[in-house]
């Protein structure tokens, strides 16, 4: 393999910004005086899109696994921002809805997510936007089994 390809060090770029994203959003919700996390705020705004998911859609939309989305809604449970159902159709499975608290945080938190997402952007253009989601969606199937 070409010398030059094997040296591109992706991970340490893709980890670097993550983490740089992941501590814009901490201190945003700090600073609103939210106790929550980015791991936490992906759940919610799953949630925020439809009525419910099993924990499973939850762990495979949040690319988590199950031991994780089971800890992290247990914490949510706990801020009672969410609240954990039986599956009418499966009673080994729970739903997981967002309470009326869970709701009013959302739609308090969503204009700072998205001037947050839109930070993202600033200084590129749509073209570098399509460019940025098929690079690392390539770099995501590359990896892909």
């Amino acid at each position: 393999m070409d010398k030059d390809r094997t040296e591109k060090h992706v991970g340490y770029f893709l980890e670097r910004t993550t983490r740089n994203v992941k501590l814009a959003f901490t201190k945003k919700f700090k600073a609103l005086g939210i106790d929550l996390t980015p791991e936490q705020w992906v759940l919610i705004d799953k949630l925020s899109q439809v009525d419910s998911l099993s924990q499973i859609e939850l762990a495979n939309a949040s690319f988590k696994n199950a031991p994780t989305i089971s800890r992290i809604i247990d914490i949510l449970e706990k801020k009672v921002l969410v609240v954990r159902q039986k599956a009418e159709d499966d009673r080994r499975s729970y739903r997981v809805f967002l309470t009326t608290e869970g709701k009013q945080l959302v739609k308090k938190i969503r204009p700072h997510v998205s001037q947050l997402r839109q930070k993202s952007w600033d200084k590129l253009s749509d073209k570098d936007y399509s460019e940025f989601i098929r690079i690392i969606n390539q770099v995501f199937d590359n990896f892909s089994d």
